[in-house]
């Protein structure tokens, strides 16, 4: 038997709000399998389970915060012959209609069941519906008293005495039927949508089985509305810009401060001739379409990756006092969140993937991020992480390292810049590369040689 517990999703992570259960007790689940939905204070992701076997117990509410490391569920092993999930619960409950029809047996002795045989433990058999369409367990006055309100005694299990349905019964079925459903929504998306006093029910969710996300909540709050008038003595309600970015912002002022305050940072940078590389993206482009075509963006993450693979001592991590070398180059790509913040998913083995599948890669895992729909895997035991901000029209950036690891390598817009070739001025794409370094793991000879190994690779895309 092992337990589930709440995974951590970051360096900075110390809980998570359990947003909802994908498994229920009895279902069968191998390693990998997400079983989870955990809202971060930077998104929702869903939460793999790294042990195979049935889900036993259920030991946390859906909306519950969650310290990291504290036990979720129960995960027994699996049985001998595994049934799949839906199969198996229909199973238990074909099975357990068969035992409530079958008739006890006849002739058990005190003895018989001293000797190991299973009890049969005598089951009253449902009382039979009155010829009116009453119920049989309900009096006159109880069938009077819902045939008013419009209750169906059919639908109703009693509670009084043996199985007896009281006034009681009929007032909790009149008022489960007067409340309206409850939407389902994320508990960030209830907070914000409480600070805002917006109706949850008018919004239409864009989360799994249609839940309402914090950001269909913001988007509703950036709507043009024409507010009440309400006495001047009241605070002002906080903005919906400000709202939104208050988790997010606090969870990377946390991790930030941490990593100005324990890493001592260097910084490097040198400016990359894109000539070649932009030449061959052309060309490679030139005749496929554009699902297939590929962005600088690969090019730069390949290097990157590749760089990394040359120069190991910048990929990896420091921990107890000491450089530990990933197991591969598993880059993560900062990605910007149009509700604000920022999340940084991995692309593992980028060093390994062809150039057409790091950018299919890295497009779905964009989408993925922006839509809330990742996994834990993916925003977890990232070696490097890489940040561009060319689209935004940034010609330079230096990062701030991620804790646990040891470097951050930053790209900039491609620019058409005048230079010297050849002893002639002249006019040539380029993009300055930059690295952010930990000076406990490495020092500036060995930043030096990542930053020219990718200014070599860049000269040849077609070896990429």
């Amino acid at each position: 038997m092992a337990e589930f517990v709440m995974p951590s999703l970051g360096a900075d992570m110390d809980e998570g709000i359990l947003q909802e259960w994908l498994v229920a007790p009895g279902d069968q689940i191998a390693r990998g399998d997400p079983v989870a939905v955990v809202e971060t204070a930077k998104s929702a992701i869903e939460v793999e389970c790294f042990e195979t076997g049935t889900v036993g117990r259920l030991l946390v509410e859906p909306g519950t915060t969650v310290p990291v490391g504290a036990p979720l569920a129960v995960i027994e092993p699996m049985a001998a012959k595994p049934r799949p999930r839906k199969r198996a619960r229909a199973d238990a409950a074909a099975e357990h209609k068969k035992a409530a029809a079958t008739p006890p047996r006849a002739g058990r002795t005190r003895a018989a069941a001293a000797e190991g045989e299973p009890r049969t433990i005598p089951v009253a058999a449902p009382a039979p519906a009155s010829a009116d369409g009453g119920h049989a367990e309900a009096g006159p006055l109880i069938r009077h008293l819902a045939e008013q309100r419009g209750v169906n005694l059919r639908t109703l299990q009693g509670s009084g005495p043996g199985g007896r349905i009281t006034r009681a019964d009929i007032d909790r079925a009149v008022g489960s039927a007067a409340r309206p459903p409850r939407v389902r929504a994320t508990p960030l998306a209830r907070r914000l949508a409480g600070e805002l006093a917006i109706d949850l029910s008018t919004l239409t969710g864009t989360g799994q089985r249609g839940a309402v996300r914090a950001a269909d909540v913001r988007k509703a709050a950036e709507a043009p509305v024409h507010p009440p008038p309400r006495p001047h003595s009241a605070a002002p309600a906080p903005s919906p810009s400000a709202i939104s970015a208050t988790g997010a912002r606090q969870a990377i002022a946390g991790l930030m401060a941490r990593a100005n305050r324990e890493i001592p940072h260097y910084y490097l940078a040198t400016t990359v001739d894109m000539a070649a590389a932009m030449d061959w993206l052309h060309e490679h482009n030139r005749h496929r379409p554009p699902a297939e075509r590929l962005l600088p963006a690969a090019l730069l993450l390949k290097a990157a990756a590749l760089a990394a693979r040359e120069v190991p001592d910048l990929n990896g991590f420091w921990a107890d006092d000491r450089f530990t070398t990933g197991d591969g180059v598993h880059l993560g790509v900062a990605v910007s969140l149009r509700g604000g913040g920022l999340v940084a998913p991995t692309v593992r083995d980028a060093d390994r993937l062809g150039l057409g599948e790091l950018m299919a890669t890295l497009k779905d895992l964009v989408g993925r991020t922006r839509g809330g729909r990742l996994r834990g895997s993916e925003v977890s035991a990232a070696t490097l992480t890489v940040t561009s901000l060319g689209d935004q029209g940034v010609e330079t950036v230096f990062g701030v390292i991620h804790p646990p690891q040891v470097a951050l390598v930053g790209f900039g817009r491609v620019v058409n810049r005048p230079c010297a070739v050849d002893g002639l001025i002249g006019v040539r794409p380029q993009v300055t590369a930059t690295l952010s370094a930990d000076h406990r793991a490495t020092d500036g000879v060995t930043g030096a040689r990542y930053l020219t190994a990718v200014d070599r690779l860049l000269q040849h895309p077609e070896e990429l």
